[in-house]
């Protein structure tokens, strides 16, 4: 089947109303599936193909450019969590970022940090400053405390859910 015939074969299909057709030979694999119909929309094809070198393909580039092979689905890995080290940072509390962005220290260059190790902290004070789009968020302590460790760099790009600091809590 050249790609000429594939295609008339999908439009006909279409055309048709049926909601899914597959063909199977030795070489190849197709399937032409129409997701169920919405107001307003046109039915969509999906074609896949099992990528099979076949002869008459060969022949005609265009026909194996034009006839995309299926993506792999994607697979879900577990990674094991990292074993907790039962030592004194246990009883710290870690503040943890919202959100994707630019960390700030400070709320400008030129201005002193927000917070420094060993500041004591209260629930709802600006700790740091992230930047996402372009618009700057001020952060909240969570917990009030005293500052142990700062775990990020200023001006450094940041995670969702990235350690920031380490609060002893009080």
């Amino acid at each position: 089947m050249d790609y000429k015939e594939l295609q008339e074969f999908i439009k006909s299909v279409v055309k048709s109303g049926i909601t899914e057709v597959e063909i199977k030979t030795k070489d190849i694999k197709i399937v032409v599936k129409a997701p169920p119909k919405r107001k307003g929309s046109q039915p969509e094809t999906i074609v896949q193909q099992i990528p099979v070198q076949m002869p008459a393909m060969q022949q005609n580039p265009m026909a194996v450019q034009q006839v995309a092979a299926p993506a792999a689905p994607p697979v879900a890995v577990e990674v094991p969590a990292e074993t907790k080290k039962e030592d004194d940072s246990s009883k710290y509390i870690t503040i943890k970022a919202p959100m994707v962005g630019t960390f700030y220290r400070k709320p400008a260059p030129e201005k002193p940090s927000f917070v420094n190790v060993g500041d004591a902290i209260e629930e709802g004070k600006v700790i740091c400053i992230i930047e996402a789009m372009k618009l700057f968020n001020e952060i909240e302590a969570e917990v009030s405390g005293k500052i142990v460790k700062v775990l990020v760099d200023d001006n450094m790009p940041v995670e969702y859910d990235q350690d920031l600091f380490l609060v002893e809590p009080s």
